[in-house]
Order: C-alpha cells, then sequence, then structure tokens
C-alpha cells in the first residue's frame, strides 16, 4: 500500500488510525505478492533459456531427444507459472476485500460527520467512489507491474553476462521508459487532478438537481441549469481530453521506443554474433530479455491513468479520515431523563464566520413542553440541533441530566432522543422499517408509536399496511411523510422529543393528530421542544421562548409572552404616533421603531410570525424639542430563570 502516498495524506503518526490498521494489515499481501512475482519472474527466464538451448544445442547438434526434454520442461514451468499468477491474483483479491471491509465503514460514518460537520455543503458520496478506484487498483496490471519492477535488473544483469554491451543497451532503454513515466505524471498529473474536481462538482450538481426535480420543472429552470452543469461538465472533459491526448501521446512514443529498442538489441546481437563474441542463442534470448526487462515499466505508463486516480482518490480518503476519524464511544450513561441545563451556550456552525446562538442561559426541566418562536435566520434550527448534539458548542456548555451531550455514546443518546426535521425524507424501505428506525422491527413498539402519532389509520388504509414500501419521497405525500417521521420519532418511548416545524405540511386532520400527540408526550412525561409558529401549537406548550439575532428576547408562559408581546405592539404603535413628526425631521426631533410584531384580533393577543425584538428594551427613541421618549408603555420582559413544567407533568 505505500505506492499510494499521496502529498495531501499524512503519514506516520498523523495519518488515520482506520489507514495505518489497513495499511499494517496489507503488508503480508503484498510480501506475499511480492514474493510471487520474484519466483515468477525467475520463470519468466524459461523462453531466453529455452531460445538459448535451442539455437546453441538442438541446432548444431541435431539431437531430438534434447529437444524433446527441453520442451517437456518449459511446458511445465509454464504452467507453474500460470499457478503462480493465479495465486498472486488471489491473494489481491482478498486483500482488496479486506481493504474495502476494514475502510469501508469508517469510511461510510466519515462521510456522515463530514456533512454533519459543514452543515450539508460537503454531502458527496464522492469517498466511496474513492475507495472503490483504489480496490480495484490493488487488483489492477497496475499493482503487479509496480510488484514486477524491481526485478528488472536481474534482466539487466544477464545481458550484461551475455555481453557488456548488450547489458549498456538494456540499461539505456530502461532509463529512457522511466523519463517517459516521469513525463507522463508531469504531463497529466494536474490536469486529471482538474478533470476529476470538475467531474464531482458537475455530479453534485446532478444530485442537487435531481431532489428539486419538480421545482425546476414547474419553473422551467432545466435550460439554466442545464448549461450550468454543461459548464462543469465539460471542464472535466476538456481536462480529460487534454490529459488523455498527451498521454495517448507519451504512450505512443513509449510503444514505438520499446519496439524500436528490441530490434536494435537484436540487430546489436546479430553483430556481435557476427563477430563470434556471443552465440546465436543469445542474439534471440537477449531480444526476449529485453522485452521483459521493458514490460513492467511500460505497463505502468499504460496504467498510469488508473494509479492516479487510485493516489488521488487515497489522499483524499485519508484526509477524510484524518479529519473526521472515528471517535471511541464513550462509557454508557444512566437512562436519559430529559432535563436541559444550557449556560451562555455559543455554536459557531462550520462555514459561519460568527455565532448563530450566543450565550444562551436557559434550563428545561424534565417533562416540559417548550416552544421556540423567532423571525428566519434568527437561530431556532441550530438551537435544534445543538439539542441533537449535531453542533457543538463553541463556548458555554450544554448539558443534559447533568452531562454534557457530548459525553453520550450517540447510539444511547439517539435512542432516547426523538427528532423531527423541519425537511422530511424517508429513506427507501418499508413503513416499517423507518418508523422502527431500521433497527430491530418490534410490532407492538411501531403500531404503539403510530397510535402515539395518530397515524395507525392511516396506514392501515394503505394497500400493504406497514409492509408499504417506500421509494424516496415519491410514495407518500408531505404531509403523509410528516406524520410518519413523527411516530418514528415518538418510537421507542424516547425521553425527549425534538419538532421542527411538525405541522408544516398537515391539514386539518393531522394537526388534530399532532395536538393529541403533544398530549400523549405530555402525559408520559417526556420533554418536547418545538419550532413553530402555529397558535394552536403555542397555547399548548407549558412555555414560549422569543429568540431573535441568537439570543433569547422574551421567555414566559404562552399567556405571559402574548401578553408581553401585544404590550410591545401598543407601545410601538404609541410611539409611532408620538414621534410622527421627529420621524420626519420636524423641530430637529430625530425618531426610530422597529418591531414587527404579534397581531391581535377580537380582543386576545397572537403570537408573531417573524421579526419580534425584545421585550422591554428600548428598541427606539425620539427626541421632540430637546426630551427624549423610551417608548416602552410599561411593558416589562419576561424571562424567568427556567422553563416551567405543567401540572400534569412528570416530575
Amino acid at each position: 500500500m505505500t505506492t499510494l502516498t499521496h502529498p495531501t495524506a499524512r503519514t506516520g503518526a498523523g495519518q488515520a488510525p482506520e489507514l495505518r490498521a489497513v495499511v499494517a494489515a496489507s503488508r503480508t499481501a503484498v510480501a506475499t505478492a511480492a514474493l510471487f512475482s520474484l519466483f515468477m519472474n525467475l520463470l519468466l527466464l524459461v523462453p531466453s533459456l529455452y531460445m538459448l538451448q535451442v539455437y546453441d544445442r538442438v541446432l548444431s547438434t541435431g539431437n531430438v531427444n534434447t529437444l524433446l526434454m527441453l520442451t517437456l520442461i518449459a511446458t511445465f514451468l509454464f504452467i507453474v507459472f500460470g499457478g503462480l499468477e493465479w495465486l498472486r491474483s488471489q491473494v489481491m483479491i482478498v486483500a482488496s476485500m479486506r481493504f474495502d471491509a476494514m475502510l469501508g465503514p469508517s469510511v461510510h460514518d466519515a462521510i456522515f460527520a463530514r456533512t454533519l460537520a459543514t452543515a450539508g455543503r460537503q454531502a458527496s458520496a464522492q469517498p466511496l467512489e474513492d475507495l472503490d478506484k483504489v480496490r480495484q487498483f490493488i487488483t489492477g496490471p497496475g499493482l503487479f507491474a509496480l510488484l514486477d519492477s524491481p526485478w528488472v535488473p536481474i534482466y539487466v544483469a544477464i545481458m550484461f553476462v551475455f555481453h557488456p554491451w548488450m547489458g549498456m543497451a538494456a540499461l539505456f532503454s530502461i532509463v529512457v521508459l522511466v523519463i517517459f513515466t516521469f513525463w507522463t505524471e508531469m504531463a497529466t498529473g494536474d490536469l486529471l487532478k482538474e478533470a476529476n474536481r470538475a467531474n464531482v462538482a458537475a455530479n453534485q450538481q446532478t444530485v442537487s438537481h435531481l431532489r428539486n426535480a419538480e421545482a425546476i420543472a414547474a419553473m422551467g429552470m432545466l435550460p439554466n441549469l442545464r448549461e450550468r452543469w454543461l459548464g462543469e461538465r465539460n471542464a472535466a472533459l476538456d481536462a480529460q481530453h487534454r490529459a488523455s491526448a498527451r498521454a495517448g501521446l507519451i504512450s505512443a512514443m513509449s510503444k514505438t521506443y520499446r519496439m524500436t529498442s528490441q530490434s536494435l538489441v537484436l540487430g546489436l546481437g546479430a553483430y556481435l554474433a557476427i563477430r563470434h563474441e556471443i552465440s546465436p542463442g543469445m542474439v534471440i534470448a537477449g531480444s526476449i530479455l529485453l522485452g521483459r526487462a521493458l514490460a513492467p515499466i511500460d505497463q505502468l505508463i499504460g496504467s498510469w491513468r488508473t494509479l492516479s486516480a487510485a493516489r488521488i482518490g487515497y489522499g483524499r480518503l485519508s484526509e477524510l479520515l484524518t479529519t473526521h476519524p472515528a471517535r471511541d464511544e464513550p462509557m454508557s450513561l444512566p437512562a436519559i431523563r430529559g432535563e436541559f441545563r444550557i449556560e451562555k451556550l455559543v455554536i459557531s456552525p462550520v462555514g459561519v464566520r460568527r455565532p448563530v446562538i450566543k450565550e444562551i442561559t436557559l434550563q428545561i426541566p424534565a417533562g416540559s413542553q417548550l416552544a421556540i418562536i423567532g423571525p428566519s435566520a434568527a437561530g431556532k434550527s441550530t438551537l435544534l440541533r445543538a439539542l441533537l448534539g449535531l453542533h457543538r458548542p463553541a463556548a458555554g456548555s450544554l448539558r443534559l441530566d447533568a452531562v454534557e451531550l457530548a459525553q453520550y455514546p450517540r447510539e444511547d443518546l439517539g435512542r432516547s432522543i426523538g427528532y423531527l426535521p423541519q425537511d422530511v425524507e424517508l429513506l427507501d424501505g418499508t413503513i416499517a422499517e423507518n418508523i422502527a428506525r431500521f433497527g430491530f422491527i418490534d410490532p407492538e413498539a411501531v403500531v404503539k408509536a403510530s397510535r402515539r402519532a395518530g397515524v395507525h389509520e392511516m396506514i392501515g388504509a394503505m394497500p400493504d399496511g406497514y409492509e408499504t414500501r417506500l421509494h424516496g419521497n415519491f410514495t407518500l405525500s408531505a404531509g403523509q411523510r410528516q406524520r410518519v417521521a413523527l411516530a418514528r420519532a415518538m418510537y421507542g418511548d424516547p425521553a425527549v422529543v425534538i419538532l421542527d416545524e411538525p405541522n408544516s405540511n398537515l391539514d386539518e386532520a393531522g394537526n388534530a393528530a399532532l395536538q393529541l400527540a403533544l398530549a400523549e408526550l405530555r402525559s408520559s412525561g417526556t420533554t418536547v421542544v418545538v419550532v413553530t409558529h402555529r397558535s394552536q401549537l403555542l397555547e399548548l406548550m407549558d412555555s414560549v421562548m422569543v429568540l431573535v439575532d441568537g439570543r433569547i428576547s422574551c421567555l414566559g408562559t404562552p399567556a405571559q409572552v402574548a401578553e408581553a408581546l401585544q404590550q410591545r405592539r401598543q407601545a410601538m404603535q404609541g410611539h409611532a404616533a408620538n414621534g410622527v413628526n421627529g420621524a420626519s425631521g420636524a423641530n430637529g426631533a430625530t425618531g426610530a421603531a422597529g418591531v414587527n410584531g404579534g397581531q391581535a384580533g377580537s380582543g386576545k393577543a397572537a403570537f408573531p410570525a417573524q421579526g419580534v425584538n425584545p421585550v422591554g428594551g428600548t428598541t427606539g427613541s425620539g427626541m421632540a424639542n430637546g426630551s427624549k421618549s423610551t417608548g416602552t408603555n410599561g411593558a416589562k420582559p419576561v424571562v424567568p430563570a427556567s422553563v416551567a413544567p405543567s401540572s400534569e407533568t412528570r416530575q
């Protein structure tokens, strides 16, 4: 495996442990294959020796028995050579399968780790293709050419034994072919990397376009997107074409030189035979030996594209596994109760310059239900991902049952948490497999979760019921997917259920089922955190938190938050009325106001959908005739120390 080193790949102590283990496990296989290569290359001397004996002994003596014995011995050795060739290939096939088996799971998990760490910006299965390229190289002719290369000096040494001039001719030919090999690397290396990069980008664009095929077709975006895809595709093809053209030219030149050199050595041998410096048999044997000496180098030039792809792929795998190494699972902890303690939490997702969550302090008691509202890009989904353990704190602490969230084993945490994402995508499989999270299917647990989520009847009405096979997102409607995903979140009676816009696609029946599911979760003492703007759900919560620009703007019971936001709206309306002259610049007055707050109807306070500014703070001021007005109108912030659970909630 040392042949696949790459400039970006770390070696030694800096190399990923998974790669070190694979390389160590492959050494025995490579050593065995190299041993076979030694005997195979010794057996490749048989044709030369056979020709040497035929020309020097059989033809000169006319002894048929000698010819027969030589032929039988040569045939037997050729059969042995074939057996060694087969054994060598089997050894490398087993090594390639072991390489894939040892590295595949780590690469698979590292892809997911990178996707989570980059918030989906680097969601690509390219590393699995790199794994395939390296595995295919292990069993391909390129690696065998590398294994045969160390034995080239044997052939050259024998040619020196024949005659120094023949040895020098062979050595010169090998040096020229080595120059051709390095020329191939310099001429095609950068182009192949560029082609690979552009091809990966084009494939990622295609995957993205296919995920949004309906919107693209509906809005007639296909021609424009096709042009963008063709840009990357043509860049890849152009780089690939130039690399192939250069490699083809060099390959043609190397083959031409190889054929020419073999003929010239044959001519040189004939000249030396005329001068009686070597025997006629050495003329033919020398030509065959030169062909064998040049064959591995010629094979390397011919398979350079495959070798380069495997080397680049190995480098990317090394970088991936070094950046996202497999982590040792921490010790299992007691069963999760569902109490969150957040202190001065700061979350800065990868690729985001400034923090999204800014020094939040919050306590969510076990069994309580909290709704989070706020304008777009306020950090609501980011906070949910932090509660799920998908974002690591940049500062502060995030504890679940008094233990830092990162200390929980991922599988234990996953079994104790149910999650309904904002964009629901069910995986290929049956409905039962999706609800059971593709683990062991407990029919009773699947039906229980479905009943609690209110989808048992909906699933039962399908022709195949729970065995209905889902193909991506095209079997169920958006609302049906969301309801099945809710059952998946409730499967196994998790201690914590986190819902991100759980009713964004639900109809009236779905909303009613969701409300019943929340009541069921309350009765079972499950901690619930919901991001929503629907007043029907907000009124069911123990507490409501308003998040604005990554900070807690308002936190309290639904009635307290609604009242505070209504007071803010009234205060801002009064301020806007009193400061209208100031806003126009009359009498030197200046004014500012800013709230897109809640609306009220029929005397009942409603919750804001967006644009909520902190309640109780001075968001604007007006100066009229030199006087200053705060415009708070008596509204006070509602920020209790923790989320208070309902009296019905399990303590």
